[in-house]
């Protein structure tokens, strides 16, 4: 089998489908490349960011939406994205799903088999944190789309997912059923799986992505997309530069404007982009620029020393953009001299650091955390083209300033999303519904003294 022309879509329309859609990533980059979508999140100030950035949005539980109201879908949607909740699979979250990889598997084989959603549910319940098996829910749309009748039965034609790396091995058993068992319907995938960085497609920022993308036999073999920027390599930088990990009691900018290594003679891959090369220019109409060089402490890089963090200059990617994204301390010099604690990153710079254009509106609580739950934007944009056949993106293109929704389009589409224009209603999910029970494997703090 061949694959599809280069810069061929494989599809005529395609249409998006974004499971755990969070702010926007994913939309964002289709946005950009023209392509619809429509995105599914339980989180209300992640719905409030959507519904403002004017992002096609139902506020709902991925999975009741599964169960409940397939069939109300559009039936042109032909793509199925998203990015599972990683908090049990993160080295910074619970650590409950890498435990359970060797069972999430087992469910995996289950599915393809054709087992019932109540036989399968009813286990499911039995897993100590219920946000793991929402890694299966991609496998369910993909399995349900083929027995809805307002779809004609028909299979999603191209699959693209992404999660923290140790969600790889999952990915890997995905693409062994889809392509060598099928969907219980017969149906069969191309995959390709990888971990990609996406500093090597120009976020400005070292983050690590597990990745699956699939296409349905008969459109082509799939490619993962090609790098455009060369990777950040630490080790190399710290040997021209200095330990940028050290403590930084007495930090030091003496680094800070010192350019990072120049691609090879036969490399045609672009610099890495640095966090000085994503805030400097003044561009839309919040951000003003940043063109004193910084320093950046943040919660990475510790190396299990308390009190060490992970320090890097203007002239380096940020280190992975977190919910803490909020915490990271800016220090900038005053003169040759002097060093002092600078603004921490606005939202929209740490949007921006996450590649998400200028003006792009958070909205609701919590927007650290929105900023470090959704997938960059640039590197959806990356994986959506590489999987429909389309070049690249072009970054300028997505790094123009971000035209807000009106607040007629706004409550045009909270009424869709929420079912009324100004307020949640009852069929919207409750924060509570998601939360994972209490661990008893721990003992709890004795917070008394700080109540």
């Amino acid at each position: 089998m061949t694959s599809a022309p280069p810069h061929q879509s494989i599809l005529d329309k395609p249409f998006v489908l974004d499971l755990f859609a969070g702010p926007g990533g994913l939309d964002v980059a289709g946005h950009r490349l023209g392509i619809p979508s429509l995105g599914l999140e339980w989180d209300r100030s992640a719905c409030l960011t959507r519904y403002a950035a004017g992002l096609d949005t139902l506020h709902a539980d991925v999975s009741a939406i599964r169960r409940e109201s397939f069939e109300s879908l559009p039936p042109e949607i032909n793509v199925l994205a998203g990015g599972p909740p990683c908090q049990t699979y993160s080295v910074a979250g619970t650590g409950t799903g890498r435990e359970a990889l060797e069972e999430v598997k087992k469910f995996i084989e289950r599915l393809m088999a054709g087992d019932s959603d109540e036989e399968i549910d009813k286990e499911l319940r039995k897993l100590s944190d219920p946000r793991t098996a929402l890694v299966l829910e991609p496998l369910r749309y993909a399995i349900q789309a083929t027995r809805s009748p307002n779809r004609g039965h028909r299979p999603y034609d191209v699959i693209v997912l992404e999660q923290v790396p140790a969600v790889e091995a999952l990915w890997v058993r995905y693409a062994e059923v889809l392509q060598k068992v099928g969907l219980p319907d017969g149906t069969r995938y191309e995959v390709v799986v990888d971990v990609l960085a996406t500093e090597t497609y120009g976020v400005p920022q070292t983050r690590s992505r597990a990745v699956l993308i699939a296409r349905r036999e008969g459109l082509g073999t799939p490619s993962l997309p090609e790098p455009t920027h060369r990777a950040y390599e630490a080790k190399e930088w710290n040997r021209r530069n200095g330990d940028s990990a050290a403590p930084v009691a007495q930090p030091t900018l003496c680094d800070a404007s010192v350019p990072g290594p120049s691609p090879a003679a036969d490399d045609d891959l672009e610099h890495w982009t640095s966090m000085g090369d994503a805030l400097a220019e003044p561009v839309g109409t919040q951000h003003r620029g940043r063109r004193t060089p910084f320093l950046v402490r943040s919660n990475y890089g510790s190396s299990g020393i308390p009190g060490r963090r992970g320090v890097r200059t203007d002239r380096q990617p940020a280190t992975t953009v977190t919910g803490r994204i909020s915490r990271f301390v800016v220090f900038e010099h005053l003169d040759d001299d002097i060093v002092y604690e600078g603004a921490r990153f606005s939202m929209n710079e740490a949007g921006m650091l996450q590649s998400f254009p200028p003006d792009y509106p958070w909205s609701g609580t919590a927007k650290a955390q929105q900023v470090g739950n959704a997938v960059p934007p640039l590197f959806g944009a990356h994986l959506l083209s590489a999987a429909l056949g389309l070049p690249a993106p072009a970054p300028e293109v997505m790094r123009e300033p971000w035209i807000p929704a009106t607040e007629e389009q706004r409550a045009k589409l909270r009424s869709h999303g929420c079912g009324t224009a100004d307020d949640c209603t009852a069929r919207c999910p409750r924060p509570e519904d998601q939360t994972p029970p209490r661990s008893t494997s721990r003992p709890r703090r004795n917070t008394a003294s700080r109540q």
